[in-house]
């Protein structure tokens, strides 16, 4: 359980973790203040992810990954980027969806929901079933966003294909690449603990 793991030492690197945290809780205010209720709680959720990977003690490499991830996901809905730049929307996708991914077999780890230290081809398998349940989730959000908060929040079907795609084909990238993207997490099993 959560509890048999110790924080590793900070650094230069859990800083930079940091700083990006800071730096998306300013995106929250200014997206807030500059461009009105949804850019506010789109960041704010985005604000959310990154907090959490910091108590989850992600290594720091996928920890700022993911963070700069979720802050420019944010940003790009707040700035129109997704129906304004070609093949955008499937380039966040795919990055955001596979660093989730990670991090949530990560979390399947540490609350022995799978294996820790699994087989590859089982992480692999696994990491890829959390993306795309990850990529289900939110294309469900942008449907309820667009239906019941904003109809300009873009949604249609060779859209969402699209993006489920583009989050599975990330999340298969993340899959065969767990190992290393939390090999030295800050977080790690003390002597003896259960798991």
């Amino acid at each position: 359980m959560i509890e048999n793991f110790r924080r590793a030492p900070s650094g230069p690197a859990e800083w930079a973790a940091d700083a990006v945290r800071v730096l998306g809780a300013v995106s929250v205010a200014v997206a807030g203040i500059g461009w009105g209720a949804v850019a506010f709680w789109v960041t704010a959720l985005a604000l959310l992810g990154v907090c959490a990977s910091r108590f989850l003690g992600l290594r720091p490499a996928l920890d700022i990954a993911l963070g700069i991830t979720l802050l420019v996901a944010a940003w790009s809905s707040t700035l129109g980027l997704y129906t304004s730049v070609a093949g955008w929307d499937l380039v966040v996708h795919f990055f955001a969806t596979g660093l989730i991914a990670a991090a949530l077999f990560v979390v399947a780890e540490r609350f022995s929901v799978v294996p820790f230290g699994g087989a590859p081809g089982a992480t692999a398998v696994l990491t890829t079933a959390f993306g795309v349940t990850a990529a289900v989730v939110w294309e469900v959000a942008e449907w309820v966003g667009h239906n019941f908060v904003d109809p300009t929040i873009y949604v249609a079907y060779n859209d969402t294909i699209g993006d489920l795609v583009a989050g599975t084909a990330g999340s298969i990238v993340a899959g065969c690449s767990t190992r290393y993207l939390h090999a030295g997490d800050r977080v790690r099993p003390t002597a003896g603990a259960r798991l």
